[in-house]
């Protein structure tokens, strides 16, 4: 199956979406998490400081607690609008920030920073003015306005309607704003509203029930319970543990002088889908192939291309002194249960 090809469909009464390149899985979605989704807007209450961090604990809706990392200034009992933005660990508060984002699949309204700017990724200029003006008409108000790489050939009448909803949506949620107790204001997109909003290149859509079966999305999930990720060049095993994410690198039966570097690159080519498709973030440490110092930098080249593409945001740190990469992911994802991967 050649293309590019969105699913929508349920995996055992769950919201969840698959985004397939010529038949493989590239991306999953699935609304299997407990606690807030990423996205998700509260009016929290200012609980305590957390003395050295600077920080600050918040009471959310449901007896929840969230973590402000940036609480300068503000006092206990405050109320304040917060957004959470990744899954949090067991155990643990939900990561909140206070910079709170209107997200669409073609405009994102940024309250308290004023201005209407366009992705740089539309370069042409006749194109730039005339979104520029197609904003002025519908946009004028005390937010700011962010249009999307996606409205370069998109239908004005869709980017207007876009722009006027995150706009009216700003205000009910700001209007809200003030109150005595933590109130979840808005809820978070789930896994098909995320398809349509960040998945947007030309693609077949299919939205009939049983389409993960049909086109055999339930047998490559299936696959994922498996540390091993084939590479065509040697094969990498990706094993999360409590404190760190490992990844081992093996050239297999290639005992070629060329077979480390082969090997790593291919590597550096797959991981970032391994680690989206199983939900894993955090620290990453991965154990290459050895190789002579002089390839390292072409292997660290080759991982920072590959991340460029990767929606999650992801910071290569670099090179330890026992020759290990490490880099360190963000969590906007909950990791598969192994319960979910046994069922499928």
């Amino acid at each position: 199956m050649k293309g590019r090809t969105i699913i929508l469909d349920h995996i055992r009464n769950m919201e969840a979406a698959a985004y397939l390149v010529d038949g493989k899985l590239d991306d999953l979605l699935i609304d299997h998490a407990d606690g807030p989704r990423p996205g998700a807007i509260f009016r929290g209450i200012c609980d305590r400081p957390i003395k050295g961090q600077g920080g600050m604990m918040l009471r959310l809706p449901d007896g929840q607690t969230g973590f402000l990392r940036q609480g300068k200034g503000l006092r206990p009992g405050q109320p304040i609008l917060v957004q959470v933005t990744g899954h949090a660990e067991g155990g643990k508060a939900v990561p909140v920030t206070d910079r709170v984002l209107f997200k669409s699949r073609y405009a994102i309204v940024t309250p308290g920073k004023p201005g209407l700017n366009i992705s740089r990724q539309i370069a042409d200029n006749d194109v730039r003015d005339n979104l520029l003006e197609v904003a002025h008409e519908v946009f004028d108000g005390p937010h700011g306005l962010i249009l999307r790489s996606c409205c370069e050939g998109a239908d004005e009448t869709e980017i207007t309607d876009d722009i006027l909803a995150m706009g009216a949506l700003a205000d009910a949620v700001l209007a809200d704003a003030d109150g005595k107790e933590p109130e979840a204001l808005t809820e978070g997109d789930g896994p098909h509203a995320l398809a349509w909003r960040e998945w947007t290149g030309a693609a077949e859509v299919v939205t009939e029930a049983g389409g993960f079966e049909t086109h055999g999305v339930l047998d490559q999930i299936g696959q994922l319970g498996g540390a091993m990720v084939p590479l065509g060049e040697g094969t990498m095993y990706v094993e999360p543990t409590r404190a760190l994410v490992a990844v081992d690198v093996n050239t297999g039966n290639d005992t070629s002088p060329a077979a480390a570097l082969k090997a790593n690159l291919a590597a550096c080519r797959a991981l970032p889908r391994a680690l989206r498709l199983r939900g894993l973030a955090g620290q990453i440490s991965v154990d290459f192939v050895s190789m002579s110092k002089a390839h390292r930098k072409q292997v660290e080249q080759s991982l920072r291309a590959a991340f460029k593409a990767d929606p999650i945001e992801t910071s290569l740190v670099g090179w330890t002194p026992m020759g290990l990469f490490e880099l360190q992911r963000k969590r906007e994802r909950a990791p598969f249960p192994r319960q979910l991967l046994e069922d499928v």
